[in-house]
């Protein structure tokens, strides 16, 4: 289904876009990107292997970004959410690395990449975002590095609580309250971890009172003791 949602009247804007543009360049965003559409909960935004043309903002809703290992299982190695760009991983190469799929009923705004090359060459502050959002990604593939390498798996619970906060809170959402939009076993994958492993740890944090646990509901009683846990690497989450 097609929707047409213009950047002018978007309330994530700010989040996906540079802030300061004026009317004459919001209308020019407007012109470039396309009509927005839904995806249902589990379909494809896109597959690895498919051809690059466009980088997606997230509306509403939540993606996990998925490959396959050698031994043919999945690999999570991401998750995004409404105010994010999807997409990236195709730039370099031009053929998506990934598969990207919904984990809820979700909605995008399709940027279709080559327009928007053009489009940073009248609006500067574009290709700076844009720069910004690459780097955030080298950022977070570092901290996906320090958490498998590093720490323990309580630690890595820990970060990816803290993250989801943090991200959440920016996009105005609660940030000690929310729904995990993700399986325990999509966790585990992500984190590195044993499905069982996940459940015995929120299960702990449970218990310690850390947190309340009901199925995917997530209340953070204590967030000063969560990134004590993590110790000084919680900037490096992903």
């Amino acid at each position: 289904m097609q929707l047409k949602t213009l950047c002018s009247t978007c309330s994530l804007r700010e989040l996906c876009l540079p802030v300061g543009l004026n009317p004459e360049e919001i209308t020019q965003l407007d012109a470039v990107i396309r009509q927005s559409r839904r995806i249902k909960r589990g379909e494809y935004l896109f597959r690895a292997g498919e051809p690059f043309s466009a980088l997606f903002a997230i509306r509403i809703g939540f993606f996990k970004s998925v490959i396959a290992s050698q031994d043919g299982r999945d690999q999570v190695t991401g998750f995004s959410m409404s105010g994010e760009l999807i997409g990236l991983d195709g730039i370099s190469s031009g053929a998506h690395t990934c598969d990207a799929i919904a984990l809820e009923d979700s909605e995008v705004c399709e940027l279709p990449f080559d327009r928007m090359e053009d489009l940073t060459q009248e609006i500067p502050s574009l290709q700076t975002h844009f720069y910004r959002l690459m780097s955030r990604e080298i950022v977070r593939d570092q901290g996906v590095m320090l958490l498998l390498g590093n720490m323990k798996s309580e630690e890595r619970i820990a970060a990816f609580l803290l993250n989801l906060s943090q991200r959440l809170q920016k996009r105005g959402f609660a940030a000690t309250d929310f729904i995990l939009r993700m399986s325990r076993e999509e966790i585990g994958s992500y984190l590195g971890l044993k499905l069982e492993t996940v459940s015995r740890n929120l299960s702990k944090f449970h218990q310690s009172g850390l947190i309340d646990v009901d199925h995917k509901h997530i209340r953070i009683n204590d967030i000063h003791k969560l990134k004590d846990m993590v110790s000084g690497c919680v900037h490096q989450t992903p």
